[in-house]
């Protein structure tokens, strides 16, 4: 298994951010589509570190699949063949309101992006003639000079972020991978997302060897002398976070696993009225438990083992506002 840590802040500081997670231990590093581009971040960590590297995720609908093409060549070269492309559908909002872009099937637009990406691959690193024709995408024209030529390590993988079992089923049939948002639990993964992955690789003839499973985990960590309001304050961090994913009707699908879906309007309904400040305050300390991990280094990694040590290829941290000292303990516990 391999830990994986999100690279974030201001792009001068990437370099030495993700030096410093290769000195830790870290695995690998990933970016999100936030405040900056989902790329840019990931060409600093190639060209100075040896780790794996992935967009967790770069939003797919409004980007074409030739744009993604040469995006991942370059950086597959550039890390020396450890990029993945990691895709995602985002949700309609904001595909249609904030990028302008078509929202149809979902599901089908990203099936017919993935391949029509991996066309693209097989042209430049095959030599295949590129003839693709879909719903959504067409590309017929690939000449000599626009190619940037194969690659020594292979076309990189594409891994694609899914929750719903549409999504997840076809992601297994289609992508080299799945990210599964860190809004998850281990019982919506053995109960709703693994029955789904199953049943994609199944009706593609294909085995999971081939198939990396990624999970995320949302982590509160604080120090073995951590007093009562500094696990409080920890605790209320993992809260807010929670309430931010599950106020989202797309992620209504883990609350729904655990018979908490009436959760998700009361949430919706708090962000609507612009009252964030509560989001944190619906959730009961099982609920908390159940999808978050809090305690210390120490205690964080056993657990996070105990739940995911026999499911996950790689897991994705989600450390919001831990101290570097907290963030290497804990991977020296879980490299340990």
């Amino acid at each position: 298994m391999k830990f994986d840590m999100a690279l974030s802040g201001e792009l001068e500081g990437i370099r030495d951010q993700a030096e410093a997670y290769e000195a830790m231990g870290v695995d690998g590093v990933f970016t999100f589509e936030g405040q900056r581009d989902v790329f840019f971040p990931l060409v600093a960590a190639a060209d100075h570190t040896g780790l794996d590297l992935y967009t967790n995720v770069a939003i797919a609908l409004p980007r074409s699949p030739m744009h993604l093409a040469y995006q991942s060549f370059d950086l597959h070269r550039l890390s020396g063949g450890k990029f993945a492309l990691g895709l995602g559908s985002q949700i309609k909002p904001h595909i249609t309101k904030r990028y302008s872009a078509v929202w149809d099937r979902p599901v089908a637009q990203m099936r017919e992006l993935m391949a029509a990406t991996k066309a693209i691959f097989a042209c430049w690193q095959d030599g295949e003639r590129l003839d693709f024709r879909g719903d959504y995408y067409t590309f017929t024209l690939s000449t000599p000079i626009f190619e940037p030529g194969p690659l020594e390590w292979g076309a990189p993988p594409i891994w694609a972020g899914a929750l719903g079992p549409k999504m997840t089923q076809m992601t297994a049939e289609t992508a080299d991978g799945i990210l599964i948002h860190p809004f998850c639990s281990e019982h919506f993964l053995r109960t709703k997302t693994k029955p789904a992955v199953e049943a994609g690789l199944a009706a593609a003839g294909r085995t999971g060897d081939d198939f990396t499973f990624g999970v995320g985990v949302i982590v509160g960590l604080y120090d073995d002398d951590a007093d009562e309001a500094q696990r409080l304050a920890v605790e209320q961090r993992c809260r807010s976070n929670l309430g931010f994913y599950g106020s989202t009707p797309a992620y209504r699908v883990v609350l729904d696993a655990h018979g908490w879906g009436g959760l998700q309007d009361e949430l919706n309904l708090l962000t609507k009225q612009g009252r964030w400040a509560e989001i944190g305050d619906v959730w009961d300390a099982d609920m908390v438990h159940t999808l978050s991990v809090q305690g210390t280094p120490t205690e964080a990694a056993t657990e996070i083992l105990r739940r995911f040590g026999a499911l996950a290829d790689r897991i994705h941290l989600s450390l919001h506002g831990a101290p570097q000292p907290l963030v290497a303990e804990l991977f020296a516990n879980l490299k340990g």
